[in-house]
């Protein structure tokens, strides 16, 4: 195994998991979110994260599980494994206690603006901190076998996961920073909760990597793909529509897939 390789895919899971900390500042040190620019990034992180889940991922799961088990037979087990990722996200969405939605989005105009008492302010940065770290352990793991395989569809990836994460920042330090009046209180919270990415690739790292052939890449590729296809689709799209006009979060999308597969062609 490549040491500069693990390097590479532990530093842009860091990166990607630490861009909590830029939704952070941009609540702090702004009087209003730009949610049409937000808006449009999120569309641009759903657009690479589905293009490339389709394009690259889904296909190369299912070339290397068709080393093992044949054309007929790996396809199915690629099309199951991408479906069972969809699955696993789905029942970390379903048990998260999330009394408040971990991913709605908050600016500082619009928290002034908010009646609530402080601890009930507290509690909604809190759970939305413990939903997003739970959220970001897959995330995490995604990236770093991703980056793994291909350094430049690691980051890609790294990427399209440190747009999505900044307004989930947001959701963690506002509400605490208006309970508290705490900046560096709510900074700390916000960042905890990235970290869950990282830790996600170590457990890929200590445990995954070890048992890795073709049969194991492929069934964890397929399912990668399909985590990232229900984010975008339960996550990012409904929140980039929410906070932007419909068109905006669209133009987004077909940018980010766009940007996505001239990557890939002019390094072929």
């Amino acid at each position: 195994m490549d040491t500069s390789n693990v390097l590479l895919a532990f530093g842009l899971t860091l990166f990607a998991g630490l861009s909590t900390g830029i939704g952070s500042a941009l609540a702090f040190y702004t009087k209003q979110t730009n949610k049409k620019f937000l808006s449009a990034a999120l569309g641009f992180s759903a657009g690479v994260m589905i293009y490339v889940s389709f394009v690259e991922i889904f296909a190369e799961a299912k070339a290397s599980l068709a080393v093992t088990y044949g054309q007929t037979q790996g396809y199915w087990i690629t099309t199951i494994a991408f479906f069972g990722g969809m699955a696993i996200i789905a029942l970390i969405d379903k048990f998260v206690p999330s009394a408040e939605n971990p991913h709605e989005m908050y600016d500082v105009k619009e928290m002034k603006e908010k009646d609530s008492e402080n601890a009930t302010l507290m509690r909604m940065g809190l759970f939305s901190a413990l939903a997003i770290a739970i959220h970001n352990f897959p995330e995490g793991i995604a990236t770093f076998i991703s980056a793994m395989e291909d350094s430049r569809l690691g980051l890609s990836i790294a990427l399209a996961v440190a747009i999505h994460n900044i307004p989930e920042g947001i959701a963690v330090s506002v509400p605490i920073f208006y309970a508290t009046g705490n900046r560096k209180k709510a900074f700390k919270y916000s960042f905890i909760s990235g970290l869950a990415e990282p830790l996600g690739a170590l457990l890929a790292y200590l445990v995954l990597m070890k048992f890795m052939n073709d049969m194991i890449f492929g069934v964890v590729f397929a399912s990668v793909a399909g985590i990232m296809v229900y984010i975008s689709l339960d996550e990012l799209l409904p929140t980039a529509e929410k906070y932007g006009e419909h068109h905006i979060a669209i133009y987004g999308l077909i940018g980010g897939m766009i940007i996505m597969a001239l990557s890939i062609l002019l390094l072929v």
